[in-house]
């Protein structure tokens, strides 16, 4: 009963492809996390950057368009507008939920600081202003990562059970 969806490396960046295809560019890599994908990503960035400002609910339509399950999980928001939007859109039911993870883990995992893109709002436009319900360390201990899930896992139910009793007094 979960809509998993991740807007900036699914249809994004498959909306990003298709304007760029002349460029013959491999879709699949695209969506990894290598050299590949890095070496577009600022490109990637000044895109979706150009998108929001036509449209600040382009990618929160996009990561909900097909969703008919009664939860749903998006992850990689980046801005406050998204943040916002849906928080707007869905108040009831929006459960804010953060993951981090120190630099030396995620050095190890791969990731080095680029000038220009690490620092940008897509990377860093979360990291200060934003009431999260749930805050995540993800640092590579699998027991820590289970239980901090379910602890999400109940919020998640307990706000789901308040929706539906508020519903059904509304109704009454």
């Amino acid at each position: 009963n979960l809509l998993c969806s991740d807007w900036s490396a699914g249809q994004a960046c498959c909306d990003w492809h298709r304007e760029e295809q002349d460029h013959n560019l491999d879709y699949e890599e695209l969506l990894g996390c290598g050299q590949y994908k890095e070496s577009y990503r600022a490109d990637m960035i000044r895109w979706g950057e150009m998108k929001r400002q036509q449209d600040s609910g382009f990618f929160c339509r996009l990561a909900i368009k097909h969703a008919t399950q009664p939860i749903w999980i998006i992850s990689d928001c980046r801005r406050m507008s998204d943040v916002q939007w849906l928080q707007e859109e869905f108040p009831d039911r929006c459960v804010c939920v953060r993951v981090e993870a120190s630099e030396q883990t995620r050095s190890q995992r791969g990731w080095r600081f680029t000038t220009g893109v690490d620092d940008a709002e897509s990377e860093c436009g979360l990291d200060e202003g934003v009431k999260f319900d749930w805050i995540i360390r993800n640092d590579g201990a699998d027991d820590v990562l289970e239980e901090q899930l379910e602890g999400l896992l109940a919020l998640i139910k307990a706000r789901e059970e308040d929706s539906n009793t508020q519903n059904s007094i509304q109704l009454d």
